[in-house]
């Protein structure tokens, strides 16, 4: 019966495959060899197969590298057949901004390129720390699109502030690696030719950012990122390009100081953090999409750390 039941889920999985129209799975050109695909505003399901984050590759003059491979291996897949449309060049590493699923639960897609895995020096603790939960809910969440998936450690990581560079072939990326801020896990990817920026989750355009981490470093790392010369920014969730990335920022920023002085503010007057979660942040409502579904965590999230300043 589980061979069975292992011969239909594969079944399936092919048919969703070549049913999904490769126009349908996009990748738009950032600037030269840097492409990137858009995942929705969405939570994660079995009709977007998980492909709610910013996802994408760069092309140098001997290899690609992806940057994050998708929330599930089927959207690896069609990342990856993107990926063949632009070059015949080999896929030599597979990079991951941080833990959540949404960015890379696709990377057993790309198995059979043998690339180096690269992520964050605490990226492997956090693999196997929440492997086991992920797996069970996104098995769930995402029914067939999740056959295939896998939680792969990756076999090269980036210490704190000590910044590693990689060459494709007469393109440099710089891989710098932060203390806690949206998680304990964060990497960005500069690449050095066209001065652009992939900020993971470090940056949310126009979807509520959420915290895994901490609200102080967070707004620490997001000024370190202010001061930043670049030309272009694909952010972890949103619009990239080379205008709106600031106000991005700004954004977060003004968001996440709304949090922690009205969460201060409750402390220091003995409140709980139910009367957080009620009174908090609300004037911030029309300014994000999804702030329904994910403020109140962020407020939880906050409080516990601004309780033991």
């Amino acid at each position: 019966m589980n061979i069975l039941s292992n011969v239909f889920g594969l079944f399936i999985l092919l048919f969703l495959m070549t049913s999904y129209a490769d126009e349908n799975y996009s990748v738009s050109k950032v600037t030269t060899g840097i492409f990137y695909h858009q995942g929705v505003h969405e939570d994660p399901s079995e009709q977007n197969m998980g492909a709610i984050a910013n996802v994408g590759f760069i092309i140098g003059e001997n290899c690609v590298a992806v940057i994050d491979a998708g929330g599930s291996y089927l959207e690896g897949t069609y990342l990856r057949r993107a990926i063949k449309k632009q070059t015949d060049l080999p896929i030599c590493y597979v990079i991951n901004s941080h833990v959540h699923p949404d960015h890379l639960l696709g990377n057993a897609a790309f198995k059979e390129d043998s690339p180096q895995f690269i992520g964050h020096q605490r990226l492997p603790a956090a693999i196997v720390a929440r492997q086991d939960f992920f797996a069970r809910t996104f098995k769930e969440t995402l029914g067939e699109a999740y056959t295939g998936s896998e939680f792969i450690i990756p076999t090269v990581t980036v210490p704190i502030d000590q910044p590693l560079t990689i060459d494709l072939g007469n393109r440099i990326l710089t891989l710098t690696a932060y203390s806690t801020s949206h998680t304990d896990n964060d990497l960005t990817i500069l690449d050095n030719t066209t001065k652009t920026l992939w900020t993971g989750d470090l940056l949310f355009m126009g979807r509520i950012p959420a915290l895994d981490g901490s609200i102080n470093g967070w707004l620490k790392t997001m000024q370190q990122l202010q001061s930043m010369d670049l030309e272009f920014v694909i952010p972890g969730h949103g619009d990239a390009g080379c205008t709106q990335w600031q106000q991005g920022l700004l954004d977060q920023i003004r968001y996440f100081t709304v949090l922690r002085k009205g969460i201060r503010e409750v402390i220091n007057n003995m409140g709980t953090i139910d009367q957080a979660t009620q009174d908090i942040g609300l004037e911030e409502a029309n300014n994000w999409e999804l702030f329904q579904q994910y403020h109140r965590r962020n407020i939880t999230a906050s409080f516990v750390e601004l309780e033991w300043e």
